[in-house]
């Protein structure tokens, strides 16, 4: 009499779960490769982007489903939920990050380091093609407010320079951040105050944002304060804060420099 041969449960979900990470891999990494193309039409490449996202999502569920049907079931499996699972965890990562970020964060977009006089952007005609026909509007007292609470030590340089040294630096320290330097124009004047205009882009995604920094001479020196705001959406996850903060630095590790 020939023995019965008993199959294993194999769970469905586990290669489910590595299929679609594979998959919201490749998509998020075409979508990404898009949408960091200025020339590209940046909605559809950010819906894109954010299918792919929510594709890893649901490798992820798949995989926890996978490993209830191991635990319960003894099914085989196992392997390929936590392929999947990782893979989705890769592709998750910074975004969770920047959610918890944001949620610890107020609904910001323009920061500056003068709360009561911000710098103005440029309205030229360079600076208005610049920024795709787009002017910065102020968000208004109540949101400055906000960012006076969320950001401390967002704060003008002030230099013991004269405000002609003080241009130059902050030029170069736009230049070294690969910013787009739209206008540049000296201290002196009608206002007395110089400007430099430009467009930073993002690291990972590369949406342009757009700066503009002030340099107010003073009698002990000079005094830059600088404006970033985002171009999509009313919420940076800090990144105009941070923006701000790394370029000052740059700023005054010149100075200390040049001394």
């Amino acid at each position: 009499m020939r023995p019965l041969l008993v199959e294993e449960p194999v769970t469905r979900a586990g290669p489910l779960s590595r299929q679609l990470a594979v998959f919201a891999i490749i998509a998020t990494g075409l979508a990404l490769i898009v949408v960091r193309d200025p020339r590209a039409d940046t909605d559809a490449a950010l819906v894109a982007l954010a299918a792919g996202l929510c594709v890893a999502l649901a490798a992820a569920a798949a995989s926890v489903f996978a490993f209830v049907q191991v635990w319960r079931e003894g099914a085989r499996g196992l392997g390929a939920a936590l392929a999947g699972l990782f893979l989705a965890l890769l592709l998750l990562g910074y975004p969770a990050y920047l959610g918890l970020r944001g949620l610890r964060l107020p609904a910001l977009s323009d920061i500056t380091t003068d709360i009561d006089n911000p710098p103005a952007f440029s309205r030229s005609r360079a600076a208005f093609a610049a920024r795709g026909g787009r002017y910065p509007t102020d968000p208004g007292p109540a949101l400055r407010e906000r960012q006076r609470g969320a950001y401390p030590q967002i704060a003008p340089l002030t230099l013991d320079i004269g405000a002609d040294e003080a241009f130059e630096l902050a030029r170069k320290a736009a230049l070294n951040r690969h910013w787009q330097i739209v206008e540049a124009i000296r201290p002196g004047g009608r206002t007395g105050n110089g400007r430099i205009e430009a467009v930073a882009r993002g690291l990972i995604l590369n949406l342009p944002d757009d700066v503009t920094v002030r340099i107010r001479p003073r009698a002990d020196g000079a005094r830059i304060d600088v404006r970033s705001a985002s171009r999509l959406g009313g919420r940076d996850f800090g990144t105009n804060a941070d923006r701000i903060r790394a370029y000052l630095d740059d700023v005054a590790n010149l100075a200390l420099a040049v001394k």
